[in-house]
């Protein structure tokens, strides 16, 4: 799988200072829960450092770990789709550094600025469509026939 470039390298170089206008930097200590599954999704960040658990509910059970992000990943795209409500939940790992954006603000600049909308929804599609992959070559060698995940 290829390495996918971060956010800023995707946008066109006269639209990043739009979007950077709008990052907030944050550092948030081990343990902090981002977000919960079926909340409303109204942020993202890009971790800067350290990793984030993604993770799913599962029925009397504690929360599965369904995938780790790190440096220069999204963290979060529910907020670009309607009903803008999360997938999964978020903790963080360890110590992480992120740039932080308002999810509304965004979404409203990319209605008002349509060649900056067309690359982060580009941007934003490729990064599902990254770990859609990634999931299903997991699932494959979990479940599949030996070694099925490798030739995925």
């Amino acid at each position: 799988m290829a390495t996918m470039k971060n956010m800023f390298d995707e946008l066109p170089p006269d639209r990043r200072r739009r979007l950077t206008d709008l990052a907030v930097e944050v550092s948030l200590p081990r343990a902090t829960r981002l977000f919960e599954e079926g909340r409303r999704a109204d942020r993202f960040w890009i971790i800067r450092s350290g990793q984030v658990a993604l993770d799913q509910r599962v029925p009397g059970r504690r929360a599965a770990v369904v995938e780790t992000l790190g440096r220069d990943e999204l963290l979060g795209w529910s907020w670009l789709f309607p009903p803008y409500l999360w997938h999964l939940g978020a903790e963080t790992v360890g110590p992480v550094e992120a740039v932080e954006f308002d999810a509304k603000a965004v979404r409203d600049l990319c209605e008002a600025d349509p060649i900056l909308g067309r690359a982060m929804y580009r941007y934003v599609a490729r990064t599902v469509a990254d770990r859609l992959h990634g999931t299903r070559t997991r699932l494959l060698d979990l479940y599949g026939p030996q070694g099925s995940g490798l030739d995925v």
